[in-house]
């Protein structure tokens, strides 16, 4: 008796299953807003998973318009919220919010990894933590937001979501060298200077670093980057923003 083989979906069905197998209302209750199937299923869709699959439409144009949609909505919030600050500062406070960086952030933030349709390649490289894939993949969401609701509903979601990334932002945003500024903030302090130590995940062309700041026996900043160097930069720049606010449990522990 011949077993029957089961069927290999391609294409548009490929898609759906792969949509369909994933609860995305938790994805969409953190962006606060409704989106239909269409543009959320296209907003989700990597380029490597639509060429395994027959070349499907993917997100990149998406991608495009929502990229100026953050800008914008950025930019103009920038505008309001820092009347005294000139343009090249609110420009690079933008460029920092808005960075890969930045997009990242969020994405992770509201647990976006585990929606985008990815082909077998990028799963088998983490490509759901990916830097760059979490990024555009916010953006084509903005993108669809606007499509379906408008500018507006669009410019709410980025500015709740990006709200902290933008009350706390600094005219030297990235390039502020934070590992010098945590240690002279510790010296201030008395502290003990801090040691960072780093692991590395991923294939040896795409290596993905995470570091940790430590002063004494507390770990103060965790961050993630392409090079062990940003990874350090980001840990130093967590661990400094949580010394603004807990300077006590430091003082004084040299």
């Amino acid at each position: 008796m011949s077993r029957s083989k089961k069927k290999k979906l391609t294409g548009p069905e490929a898609l759906a299953a792969a949509y369909a197998a994933v609860d995305h209302a938790p994805l969409l209750a953190r962006l606060g807003v409704a989106l239909s199937d269409d543009y959320l299923r296209l907003a989700l869709t990597h380029r490597s998973f639509a060429n395994e699959n027959g070349t499907l439409p993917n997100n990149e144009r998406l991608e495009f318009l929502g990229d100026a949609v953050l800008g914008l909505s950025v930019a103009s919030q920038l505008y309001a919220q820092y009347p005294s600050r000139p343009e090249s500062d609110i420009s690079k406070m933008r460029a920092s919010i808005v960075s890969r960086y930045g997009l990242a952030d969020v994405a992770r933030d509201i647990g976006l990894g585990a929606h985008i349709l990815l082909g077998k390649g990028e799963l088998a490289t983490d490509g759901r933590d990916k830097g760059s894939i979490l990024a555009d993949t916010t953006e084509a969401l903005f993108g669809a937001i606007y499509l379906e609701h408008g500018f507006e509903a669009a410019r709410d979601v980025i500015l709740r979501l990006f709200k902290e990334k933008i009350d706390t932002a600094s005219s030297q945003g990235r390039h502020i060298d934070w590992k010098t500024a945590l240690q002279e903030r510790l010296a201030e302090l008395k502290a003990p200077m801090p040691v960072y130590s780093a692991t590395t995940e991923g294939p040896e062309h795409d290596l993905i670093f995470t570091a940790q700041a430590t002063v004494g026996d507390r770990t103060l900043g965790q961050g993630v980057g392409g090079s062990k160097k940003l990874a350090e930069q980001e840990a130093a720049r967590v661990a400094f923003l949580w010394l603004r606010e807990h300077p006590e449990q430091v003082a004084g522990s040299a």
